[in-house]
């Protein structure tokens, strides 16, 4: 597809364009607070704690003062950036895996690699933040460490799924009459051709991986104070929210209209990569 049926298609994909739009505001939110905030996230002020949202504080203050929009800037910060790093470390070591797993396929390493998932899969990434974070403690390096273990075996599954079905191609067949190996061929001819479901299953687990970013921070497993977090925001909150509900609502709709605008993405993605329902679409 050319660069201008690409376009023409992603006009015409409301999810993408939608979901691309909330994307980057909060995207924009957290390249914005590396150089400047409204306010300074540090700095309390209790004579004017749980103020009601108004010019001076569009979005309100919390129980210490500090302003909510702020706050919510760099909390966008650490859950795109905790979120970022897990998925790329599912996905770089879960692909390759998965390529592995396909190119062997029936073979003791295809078992060990499957197996060695199903493990995984059985200890949510809560549940390995919580064993992580008994050794270690708290933080969130030991988050983005608990989120990335357990993405590696989601990337793994899909992309050996999809490998498997290019194994019996021609143009496979024919590179192995031309003697190419097993790694060269899942480099050269496997890896580009599930790269579209890669970015889609990407975009999806990089939503997840904020709701999870968001629930480890909300139990106190996720980054520490003073380092502000939307999960951490609301679980500060909620003792407060009949007081003042503007501390949860906002926090909460931030991570509601992040992983909602990241879910529409991967949806767009979906329909604009995938042969199959672009044609249907036309």
């Amino acid at each position: 597809m050319s660069a201008r049926d690409a376009i023409l298609a992603a006009a015409r994909g409301r999810s993408l364009l939608v979901g691309a739009l909330l994307t980057l505001v909060f995207t924009g939110a957290a390249l914005v607070s590396l150089a400047w905030t409204p306010y300074d996230i540090t700095a309390l002020d209790i004579a004017n704690k749980m103020t009601l949202p108004a010019p001076a504080h569009p979005l309100g203050t919390d129980h210490f003062g500090r302003d909510i929009l702020s706050m919510i800037m760099v909390g966008a910060r650490t859950s795109i950036a905790v979120a970022l790093v897990a998925v790329g470390i599912g996905m770089g070591l879960g692909v390759p895996l998965g390529l592995a797993a396909a190119a062997h396929k029936g073979s003791l390493l295809d078992e060990v690699i499957m197996r060695g998932n199903d493990l995984v899969f059985a200890f949510p990434a809560l549940l390995i933040a919580i064993m992580i974070t008994a050794v270690f403690g708290a933080s969130a390096v030991n988050a983005i460490i608990a989120i990335g273990i357990f993405n590696i075996p989601v990337f793994a599954r899909l992309t050996r799924s999809g490998a498997l079905s290019l194994w019996t191609r021609d143009y496979v067949l024919a590179a192995r009459v031309a003697g190419k190996g097993a790694a060269r061929i899942s480099v050269e001819h496997i890896l580009p051709n599930v790269t579209n479901l890669l970015i889609v299953q990407g975009t999806i687990q990089f939503s997840l991986g904020i709701l999870a970013e968001a629930g480890l921070s909300y139990v106190g497993l996720g980054a520490q104070p003073p380092t502000p977090s939307w999960g951490r925001m609301l679980a500060d909150s909620q003792t407060m929210i009949s007081l003042a509900p503007h501390m949860t609502i906002f926090p909460g709709m931030a991570i509601l209209l992040t992983v909602l605008g990241l879910n529409l993405t991967g949806d767009g993605l979906r329909d604009l990569l995938d042969p199959q329902l672009r044609r249907a679409g036309r």
